[in-house]
């Protein structure tokens, strides 16, 4: 047999031992290395499903892996702790909670806060940061009572939105994202926005509109205490959250959630959450 003709034999049977080890699978052998610091199941094997909506600086579905902002770049640090891939899948503020339910994504992000009744659906993590309830307007609106007999926009899911729907009527227009309510802020289709008010920070920057907390008010539960955000998972994989919680635990250890909080503009003081708590 020629010399030329063994050199191909052993070629071709090198390519095919580099194909049946994953050699050229776009990084699978570094995957390979990895040895996971919790053990979980995931809704596809060796990637984390996470749903993701517009709510930035938190969450934005721009960026790698299709997603970015700051409750993304958490994610990456668990994903990465855990040897998992990830995968975005965009959607609204009122189709997230239900794809965790119905096991079609690991986890939901986008400031979620922790409230009693939404954990009767979805586990929810440990907090990850403070956020409070903000009111966008030109004027620097603080009150509760500046917003009545005033066109109101805010997104839908929000903790203060059935008590403002109670206080302002057909006054409160409801939107399935910031940006949508933003547009109408901006046209001058509604007069006053509420928003969170990390994100509201972000998105009103060279706009002319003032960004104020919500004073407190008892008709407006939201404005009485900062809720705390965190992570919806699935009732069914307890395991998951509580590998979760450890990476938080950790992450706000180390000074990494602060350090994210402030790359995104926001205060380093957000990641002091206190004890876990609903609201």
């Amino acid at each position: 047999m020629s010399r030329s003709r063994i050199a191909l034999i052993l070629g071709v049977s090198a390519t095919l031992l580099l194909t049946a080890c994953g050699g050229d699978d776009g990084g699978s052998s570094a995957a390979a290395d990895c040895t996971p610091a919790h053990t979980f199941d995931t809704v596809s094997k060796g990637t984390l499903t996470v749903g993701v909506y517009d709510l930035p600086p938190y969450a934005m579905t721009t960026g790698e892996n299709g997603m970015s902002g700051v409750d993304a770049d958490i994610v990456r640090e668990f994903a990465k702790r855990e040897c998992l891939k990830v995968t975005a899948q965009p959607g609204n503020t009122a189709a997230l909670i239900p794809s965790v339910q119905q096991g079609r994504s690991d986890l939901a992000l986008g400031d979620w806060y922790r409230t009693a009744e939404r954990a009767k659906v979805v586990n929810l993590s440990d907090p990850l940061y403070v956020d409070q309830m903000g009111i966008i307007s030109k004027q620097g609106v603080s009150a509760i009572s500046d917003l009545e007999g005033k066109t109101v926009g805010t997104v839908d899911g929000y903790l203060w939105v059935a008590d403002l729907q109670a206080l302002l009527g057909d006054k409160l227009r409801l939107y399935p994202s910031a940006v949508n309510m933003n547009q109408d802020l901006a046209a001058g289709r509604i007069d006053i926005g509420v928003d969170s008010y990390g994100s509201a920070l972000q998105t009103q920057k060279d706009t002319g509109m003032k960004v104020e907390v919500a004073q407190s008010d008892p008709r407006v539960a939201a404005s009485q205490e900062p809720a705390q955000a965190g992570f919806p998972m699935s009732k069914n994989n307890q395991e998951m959250l509580d590998a979760m919680n450890e990476v938080i635990a950790d992450l706000h250890k180390n000074g990494r959630i602060a350090e994210i909080l402030e790359s995104y503009g926001l205060p380093s003081s957000a990641a002091e959450t206190g004890d876990p708590r609903l609201i």
